[in-house]
């Protein structure tokens, strides 16, 4: 059985984060800042309602702030999976939000562009 928990933007448009769970693995799409009003702002201090050490990936779906801001967060609590986005996506990451300059990005590509991904990082 597969299930979808809705981590953030819920009730507003930031702070993307959703935890897929299938198969026995668990996918983290986007990894979003809250952005905004104060009481937003707030939420990026709540801890994360799950174990990030256990999640699998991080899949970025682009490079807005409320989508990837929150990644050193999630390391800091214990990720170190790989982090999949488009090689533009990765292009466009700040330095700041990679965890560490040692950590390689690294792009893999097929002949069809739909399936172009990247890794961010792999710890």
């Amino acid at each position: 059985m597969s299930t979808l928990q809705f981590l953030g933007a819920t009730g507003t448009v930031t702070g993307s984060k959703y935890l897929l769970e299938a198969s026995g693995e668990q996918l983290m799409i986007d990894c979003g800042l809250f952005q905004g009003a104060k009481e937003l702002r707030l939420r990026n201090w709540d801890p994360f309602p799950f174990p990030p050490e256990q999640l699998d990936a991080v899949v970025l779906t682009h490079a807005h702030l409320d989508h990837v801001g929150y990644l050193p967060a999630l390391v800091r609590a214990g990720f170190r999976g790989p982090v999949h986005c488009t090689p533009n996506t990765a292009a466009l990451q700040p330095s700041r939000l990679k965890p560490g300059s040692t950590r390689a990005i690294t792009h893999r590509a097929t002949t069809s562009m739909a399936q172009r991904t990247a890794t961010l990082w792999t710890t």
